[in-house]
């Protein structure tokens, strides 16, 4: 059913979705428009937000850039690919290489969601090389299982409530994690997804005359072999004992900030450690410079598109469009369905702000109030954010920017499949956090 369903879905795509950078161009224009006509905000007023909110986001383009460059020396390293062979290698068919990616992804998102992000996009290309399966869904359920992130360990919002000093503590107080990430309705809503998304995945797989393969010679990153060594420059390029003088310390540095500090995962830490493991299972400068050049090639999309997307999120937040939308979707709600409202309004807003920790900047001051007048769960209604924050990352290809340049792919050849993840996984979603 689910694949009879899915292959127009696809092809409707395919034709129509355009590639993310027309994208943020068109989001931009439809912001700037809503803010004049809705805001009454004057076209001068709209621009000089834009203008202004242009490079908001530069050091988050900056990590995630280096997300997908660390990310992709890491796995690309000898050690790292043998082991992440010997899992594919467990694939034995189309349908279980599927599975597999999946519940990767979602086991890493669920961790970290910059993790999740680059393993489960290199894992998708190391089971393309051993199996052979049509390389979109392959790809797009690597991508799906980005879906939990937000009601996992590095979730935005339930960090955020749970940290002593954080913006709303006067109106809420602290909110601990056993609340939110750790509530028995949200981990009901993570095990349904990591039953149904590798479920759904599978159901899509395509017949064999309509899938699209990949061949595995334009996946292979092998280097060059070094010749032989004649400058004192070259000695140093491949002197290993250099590489180590410098990794060992990176590492014992994050050794320091886990157990003697009791530190924990967050972006920095994460592009930190892909960086300093890469650097030492690479062993040489040059092999790691190699790795270097083949994994910058696909940041482009990264560095063109996130400052647009910085210039949309100051129209919408300064403007107050993000704020009139979310108070028009809870102005009818009860206090059993205001979660489900604040989940669609999160999802709704998510396509233009889609960043969890600034969506909750802007959707926490409509959203807290509300949740007291009515006498909702005010715990659930946060997280009803953060699952609608992560819900449409399914259509909006803000995130999976990283993915397709790992995967060679563009938006277009994943985007129908996530979105039978989007109408399924909303559901279950929905009724988690109304029912559970």
């Amino acid at each position: 059913m689910l694949k009879l369903i899915s292959k127009p879905a696809v092809k409707l795509v395919e034709r129509y979705l355009p590639d993310p950078y027309i994208f943020v161009l068109l989001l931009t224009l439809i912001a700037a428009v809503a803010a004049i006509a809705v805001e009454r905000q004057t076209p001068l007023a709209v621009l000089r937000m834009w203008g202004d909110g242009f490079w908001g986001l530069l050091t988050f383009s900056m990590q995630m850039l280096l997300v997908l460059v660390t990310g992709f020396m890491l796995a690309s390293s000898p050690p790292v690919k043998r082991i992440l062979q010997k899992i594919a290698g467990t694939a034995k068919s189309p349908g279980g290489a599927i599975i597999l990616v999946t519940l990767v992804s979602l086991a890493a998102s669920w961790i970290n969601w910059g993790f999740g992000l680059v393993v489960g996009a290199l894992f998708a290309k190391e089971l393309a090389r051993v199996i052979k399966v049509d390389y979109r869904l392959l790809v797009a359920s690597a991508y799906s299982g980005f879906v939990v992130w937000h009601g996992g360990l590095a979730g935005s919002v339930p960090l955020t409530i749970a940290t002593e000093g954080h913006f709303s503590a006067d109106q809420i107080g602290v909110i601990g994690t056993g609340s939110t990430i750790f509530a028995f309705f949200n981990l009901a809503i993570v095990i349904c997804l990591f039953i149904a998304v590798p479920l759904v995945n599978r159901m899509m797989l395509p017949d064999e005359k309509d899938s699209v393969y990949v061949d595995p010679k334009l996946l292979d990153d092998e280097p060059e072999p070094v010749g032989r060594i004649t400058r004192p420059a070259e000695k140093l390029e491949n002197s290993m004992p250099l590489a180590l003088l410098v990794g060992v310390p990176g590492l014992l540095f994050l050794l320091d900030h886990f157990i003697l500090r009791g530190g924990g995962l967050n972006l920095n830490v994460v592009n930190f450690m892909f960086l300093f493991l890469a650097i030492v299972l690479h062993r040489t400068p040059r092999n790691l410079l190699t790795s270097l050049n083949e994994a910058i090639k696909g940041g482009a999309g990264i560095v063109i598109q996130f400052p647009f997307y910085a210039g949309i999120m100051a129209i919408m937040v300064q403007s107050g469009l993000a704020q009139s939308m979310s108070e028009w979707l809870v102005s009818f709600a009860t206090a059993n369905s205001l979660p489900f409202w604040s989940f669609i309004s999160a999802g709704i807003v998510n396509l233009f702000v889609p960043s969890g920790g600034g969506q909750w900047a802007v959707q926490a001051p409509v959203m807290l109030p509300a949740a007291e007048a009515l006498g909702a769960d005010i715990a659930r209604v946060a997280m009803a954010v953060a699952w609608g924050d992560a819900w449409t990352n399914l259509l909006q290809p803000f995130w999976a920017l990283p993915v397709l340049a790992i995967a060679g792919l563009k938006a277009k050849d994943i985007m129908g499949f996530c979105l039978i993840q989007l109408f399924i996984t909303g559901i279950i979603i929905s009724v988690g956090l109304v029912w559970f």
